[in-house]
């Protein structure tokens, strides 16, 4: 036993003996640690994939959603890609998108309920209503402005002097919706180019009316003209309030008062004096 345990110790002090252990050692945990990356990498996940082709604004239901394996080293790459149909089921392309047919799903093409366009009408504070500004391809500065932008909206008119007024309006609009003539949101599709024709927003309702007022003035050449402003004042949007009393005051100076004080019960009360004064 001792000549053994000698033998083994004089193999240990060979320095040679020890390169050649240490050499092998390295070379198994770098063939061990290389197999686990290899099998981390290549380890199938299932991911969802679109059995069809998803058009925008697609309420997303189980049976369009077909499941496939990737490598996890797939999944690691993108950050936006969607593992779980749970994020899929009940919500819907986003507007501009389309995902093809056999496609994986990514983050980016999926919207809530809430967070679609036309959703946002649903939540539209009370005291408010939704306004519509027709325009065109050359007023949305070649369709430069799009929901959720906030924007100014200038006032352009000629006075009983034929001299121009031109002046800040209404200020920090949030636009609602772009749609087309057909009533088509203009971005959510890039198959197809639409062409402008109506900013939706939402207004007080006595803003709401004053607007109004300026579309049927008649003879004054009177137009709302939308201005788009930069990133900026989007983020930070400010109070939405009439800009200019002098403009106010010259859509009000030709319109009339429609008096509040006229109600169905004062109506009713008169028909009843007028049947007793009749008895």
């Amino acid at each position: 036993m001792g000549n053994v345990l000698t033998t083994v110790k004089r193999f240990l002090a060979n320095k040679n003996t020890v390169t050649i252990l240490g050499v092998l050692l390295a070379i198994l945990v770098l063939y061990i640690g290389y197999n686990y990356r290899v099998k981390q990498a290549t380890t199938p996940v299932t991911v969802p994939y679109a059995k069809e082709e998803l058009s925008s604004r697609t309420l997303i239901t189980s049976d369009m959603i077909g499941y496939m394996e990737v490598s996890s080293s797939v999944v690691k790459s993108s950050a936006n890609l969607i593992t779980n149909a749970q994020e899929l089921i009940n919500n819907y392309v986003s507007f501009g998108t389309t995902i093809p047919a056999n496609s994986m799903f990514y983050k980016s093409q999926i919207l809530t309920s809430d967070e679609m366009p036309d959703s946002a009408f649903a939540d539209i504070p009370d005291g408010y209503t939704v306004f519509s500004l027709n325009v065109d391809l050359h007023s949305t500065y070649g369709n430069s402005i799009y929901p959720g932008n906030y924007i100014d909206l200038y006032l352009k008119a000629i006075d009983e002097t034929d001299k121009v007024i031109f002046g800040k309006f209404i200020e920090s609009i949030e636009v609602l919706a772009v749609k087309d003539s057909q009533g088509n949101h203009v971005f959510e599709t890039t198959v197809e180019s639409r062409t402008p024709s109506e900013l939706l927003f939402a207004v007080p309702n006595d803003m709401y009316e004053l607007l109004m007022k300026t579309g049927y003035i008649s003879g004054s050449s009177i137009e709302i003209v939308p201005v788009p402003r930069n990133g900026s004042y989007s983020a930070n949007p400010g109070e939405k309030r009439v800009s200019s009393d002098y403009l106010r005051n010259f859509v009000l100076s030709k319109s009339a008062v429609v008096p509040q004080n006229t109600t169905t019960d004062n109506q009713n009360n008169a028909n009843t004096n007028n049947n007793d004064n009749n008895q």
